[in-house]
């Protein structure tokens, strides 16, 4: 990069090349700049642009200087910042920039995982029954706190974004055991507690795939209290009995059984 001098105290820098064009540009450019600077002060070019792009910058410059009105002077005070000035309302161009998403439109993708405290409308912890790989709601006793459950709760963007309720992915921590809920056949959807070995398959979800068994749309109705309904099957909630110590279970609204769960964010 060389710059050229402007008598004056005013410093103008240019790249340098394509001196076949010396004369004319500078010749040009001169003429221009004559309308356009003070008195005492003169443009001389010593050197040109690098590339082409930079000499059609400079060309589409000429012709905008050429068509519009002479800067105003109303004194001698003419600094480098108002030549900058007229450089830039002649050169710059502005250019918008769009980001585009690299997710699938079709895809639910995980967010982040935090640990929760879950409880019924009954105030019931959740225990893990070892044998019969179940969720029990159980109402523990003072000194029963280690047996009760505690899930990572992972969080999802929708395909199609909803205020009302976010996907979430619930695995019991400290362990590879997540909820899934599918059925088989004609029967009514059931919720399991199934080992996921490969948890990067859970990162991202194919809103087509058999992995949508283990998303629930977690919908709040109140401070801290959440209904979880399956994504694969509409309608149809994790719920506890009314009777104590009873597996936790998939139903529908009608069902007489509880829905809602204080769902606690641990720190």
């Amino acid at each position: 990069m060389s710059c050229d001098a402007v008598t004056g105290g005013t410093t103008f820098c240019l790249p340098a090349d394509l001196k076949n064009m010396e004369s004319e540009m500078s010749r040009n450019m001169s003429k221009m700049w004559s309308d356009k600077m003070p008195q005492g002060l003169d443009l001389e070019i010593s050197h040109h642009p690098l590339t082409m792009r930079q000499v059609a910058n400079l060309v589409i410059a000429m012709e905008r200087l050429k068509a519009s009105t002479s800067e105003t002077v109303l004194s001698t005070d003419f600094r480098d910042e108002n030549l900058l000035s007229i450089m830039l309302d002649s050169i710059v161009e502005e250019r918008i920039v769009f980001e585009r998403s690299t997710v699938p439109l079709d895809q639910f993708s995980r967010t982040g995982v935090h640990q929760c405290s879950v409880t019924d409308s009954q105030k019931r912890s959740l225990v893990l029954v070892q044998n019969s790989m179940e969720l029990h709601a159980v109402m523990l006793q003072g000194g029963s706190d280690n047996r009760k459950v505690h899930l990572n709760m992972s969080t999802y963007v929708h395909p199609t974004p909803s205020t009302e309720a976010r996907p979430v992915a619930l695995g019991i921590k400290d362990s590879n055991l997540y909820l899934s809920c599918h059925k088989d056949g004609d029967e009514p959807p059931t919720l399991h507690l199934e080992e996921v070995t490969d948890k990067d398959s859970l990162l991202r979800i194919s809103s087509e795939s058999e992995m949508v068994r283990f998303l629930f749309y977690k919908r709040d109705s109140g401070l801290n209290i959440s209904t979880l309904m399956s994504a694969r099957f509409p309608d149809w909630y994790i719920s506890t009995a009314q009777q104590d110590n009873k597996p936790v279970e998939m139903c529908q609204e009608i069902a007489p059984r509880y829905r809602a769960f204080n769902i606690q964010r641990q720190s």
